[in-house]
């Protein structure tokens, strides 16, 4: 253990909000350094910048009431550390690794910085891998890649949180891997439901929950993502397990950036975000890929602020996913949940050589066939379906149907809905698709495919 005497010593020469300068006559803290201030060492503040040969600059990560000029600052001399281990198993954490459960404090663990270089290229893995969700509108139209990226987009409350809730419980049961779940601005009304849905579930001796809620500093909610990352890395490298790291939300770490970066007074790029928004996010992106010993598959959740998709938030995250999972206002006022838009949404492994043909051509006619009815709904809509050819009407009863198979009760909305949650395989979902596309249910009435799993659960009646 260092003592207090032997860490290098300075004192505050400037607040101003969150950002702090200090002076340290003997020796400079290194750029991202974790520094304690105040009487009661209570601030936590991160180096950012070096302003001369003796003073540095930083972003408080905790509030700083109390602090003044001429505080005193320690230089702990490392960045900022979170613990690895089993350990964290079953806990929740905040940006600096203290547990937050009120459960007793980690003992002897190992504690490793949150700023890590990415895997080298020539010691990743591409493995071009179907990941299994148990969603049929995901499985289908835009599978998702063992150890890629995926996004949900969408605007507030169409259903991102509730997606990745169910996706927990799914891959919990399907896959025995770690999930390590990520909320970064949640609401702490949002860390309690995911909190205590893990443990009705039951998954949570399998999953590992961290917050930089919505009410800290907005360093800590840009710090929490790597912090998340770095325990994501333990388990894949060294306990060689398979990981899900769900984030929720991206935009929210993309706009901390933007705070940080006006609080440091650099000048704005585009619409108000930080010059160096693209850098920032492939920090944290690159740090998520496949290795020998085993993958992180990531699902982050995407506000989309006004439903804009050429937001530059949007476009950036969308260059380092391989599926994107975008949610319709639309289709939620419909009462079509999950509220996927399947025109929109799609992935770069839906490919012949990669989901094998069949599943390639499933989809296209599921798409092809809804493309069809979105042309025809302005026709629909003045003339009457009567006026339609005998093949659009067709067309029209197929994508009608397919839109409703493609609907699915949730474990995590059992309670809201009184509907017993259903996870499909992804046979099953295909199976159901080209029996509909066959027009084997065209006899059907359009509600008996409404909000069921498995195709043969549909009634003629």
């Amino acid at each position: 253990m260092v003592e207090k005497k032997d860490l290098n010593q300075g004192t505050v020469t400037s607040i101003r909000g969150s950002v702090i300068d200090a002076h340290f006559p003997d020796r400079l803290p290194d750029v991202q350094n974790q520094l304690m201030a105040g009487d009661q060492e209570n601030v936590v503040i991160e180096v950012i910048l070096h302003l001369d040969s003796k003073t540095v600059r930083g972003i408080a990560l905790t509030p700083t009431p109390g602090l003044y000029r001429g505080s005193p600052v320690t230089d702990l001399g490392h960045p900022l550390r979170v613990p690895v281990g089993k350990q964290l198993l079953s806990r929740v954490f905040n940006v600096f690794g203290e547990t937050i459960d009120k459960k007793e404090k980690l003992r002897d663990v190992e504690w490793r910085s949150i700023h890590r270089r990415p895997v080298p290229l020539s010691q990743q893995v591409v493995t071009q891998k179907i990941f299994e969700t148990g969603i049929k509108a995901i499985d289908v139209l835009s599978p998702l890649e063992q150890g890629g990226k995926a996004g949900m987009f969408g605007g507030a409350g169409v259903g991102k949180t509730v997606l990745i809730m169910e996706m927990i419980n799914n891959m919990a049961k399907r896959y025995h891997g770690i999930s390590i779940f990520c909320g970064i601005g949640e609401r702490c009304r949002e860390g309690e439901e995911i909190y205590r849905e893990i443990q009705e579930v039951g998954v949570q001796d399998n999953a590992v929950l961290i917050f930089g809620q919505m009410n800290e500093q907005p360093g800590a909610r840009f710090r929490v993502g790597h912090a998340a990352l770095t325990m994501a890395e333990y388990f894949r490298d060294e306990e060689r397990r398979d990981v899900l790291l769900l984030i929720d939300n991206i935009f929210r770490f993309i706009q901390a950036g933007a705070e940080v970066s006006g609080l440091l007074g650099r000048i704005p790029s585009r619409v108000g975000y930080q010059p160096t928004l693209e850098t920032d996010l492939a920090e944290l992106e690159e740090r998520i890929s496949n290795t020998r010993a085993g993958a992180i598959t990531s699902i982050q959740a995407v506000y989309v602020p006004a439903d804009d998709f050429t937001d530059p938030a949007a476009i950036h995250t969308f260059g380092h996913l391989s599926a994107s999972v975008v949610l319709s206002r639309q289709r939620a006022s419909q009462g079509l949940y999950p509220a996927i838009d399947p025109l929109r949404s799609g992935s770069k492994i839906l490919t012949p050589n990669i989901v094998g043909s069949r599943h390639y051509s499933i989809a296209q006619d599921v798409r092809r066939n809804l493309e069809e009815y979105e042309e025809l709904k302005d026709i629909i809509a003045m003339l009457g379906l009567e006026e339609l050819s005998q093949n659009e009407q067709k067309t029209v009863n197929r994508a009608r149907r397919l839109e409703r198979f493609l609907t699915q009760p949730f474990f995590t909305t059992e309670q809201f809905t009184g509907r017993e949650g259903k996870m499909v395989s992804l046979e099953d979902a295909l199976d159901g698709c080209e029996r509909i596309l066959k027009d084997e249910f065209a006899d059907y009435p359009e509600g008996s495919l409404y909000m069921i799993g498995n195709i043969n659960e549909a009634k003629k009646s």
